[in-house]
């Protein structure tokens, strides 16, 4: 056997596997069946009392990954773990999902990301309609907080 071309071969594996390890595949799976997730989280919900917040975005969206890091790490974090069942819908260049946005009464075209809250039943509550979370970064950690806090508080 050659040893540059083993040698070759590995070093491309090694670049491949490095590339892929750094690419990070972002807060949205592009793969994930919406309707099923949705309805596996009513399920949850149900159980744990709790609505469900479904949050439509895509990981090349930077208020998207914004309000991600704000539900995981950021001020709203606490609130949103104790308050909501979560999931994520991807919706790619505006070409995945739109049929259940649109389900929810979710004018994508106000921008991402763009969310809906739903009872346990599955009874929409609550939808973004104007594009409120489009400017996450603007907003902020407090501004997220302070929105979601509103949500919230809204009579069920």
């Amino acid at each position: 056997m050659n040893k540059s071309f083993t040698l070759g071969s590995a070093l491309l594996a090694l670049a491949v596997a490095s590339h892929a390890a750094d690419t990070p595949q972002g807060p949205y799976d592009e793969a994930a069946d919406a309707k099923a997730d949705i309805q596996a989280a009513l399920a949850q919900a149900q159980a744990a009392k709790l609505p469900v917040l479904v949050v439509f975005g895509a990981n090349w969206c930077g208020d998207c990954k914004m309000l991600d890091t704000a539900f995981k790490t950021g001020a709203s974090a606490p609130l949103m773990a104790r308050s909501f069942k979560i999931v994520k819908v991807d919706v790619g260049r505006f070409t995945r999902n739109l049929d259940v946005a649109e389900r929810y009464n979710v004018p994508l075209k106000s921008g991402i990301p763009a969310v809906a809250v739903l009872a346990a039943d599955g009874k929409l509550l609550y939808a973004t309609r104007g594009g409120e979370l489009a400017d996450a970064r603007k907003m902020g950690d407090a501004g997220i907080l302070d929105f979601f806090t509103k949500v919230v508080a809204q009579p069920r």
